[in-house]
């Protein structure tokens, strides 16, 4: 799945250039955050595309922002703290994602691809909580 993601997303922006760690979740979160602005541009100008569109944009740039701050935590409960907002947030991106095609703002056509790009991440964060929870209790 991370592959099949690295050479979709080959052309993706990236700012730092940090050693490849079995695909980095930082420029992972990042092209996911910048996917979705793209999607939010498209959004219907209506009372409800604005309002779930800045939903989305709030989440879906939650979910890189907190997880370069979980990668710098001073502590393991900081850590595990930290994890847990971006868990949160990238839950909260499947939520309005799955508005999106339920309100029939857009097809599920267009919003499939960013919708399973969300709920990877969502669980590969719990998987991460869980298991830093576990590491030393």
């Amino acid at each position: 799945m991370e592959e099949k993601y690295k050479a979709k997303h080959a052309d993706a922006p990236t700012i730092v250039s940090e050693p490849d760690k079995a695909w980095d979740l930082k420029a992972r979160t990042k092209a996911f955050a910048l996917q979705c602005i793209k999607l939010v541009e498209a959004l219907p100008n209506s009372d409800t595309g604005r309002v779930i569109g800045k939903q989305i944009l709030r989440s879906s740039t939650s979910v890189g922002a907190n997880y370069r701050a979980a990668s710098l935590a001073q502590s393991k409960a900081s850590f595990i703290a930290k994890l847990s907002i971006v868990l949160e947030e990238a839950d909260e991106c499947c939520y309005w994602l799955a508005l999106i095609v339920e309100s029939k703002l857009m097809s599920r056509e267009k919003v499939n691809d960013l919708y399973d790009e969300a709920v990877e991440p969502t669980k590969i964060f719990a998987a991460s909580r869980i298991k830093a929870k576990s590491n030393g209790n």
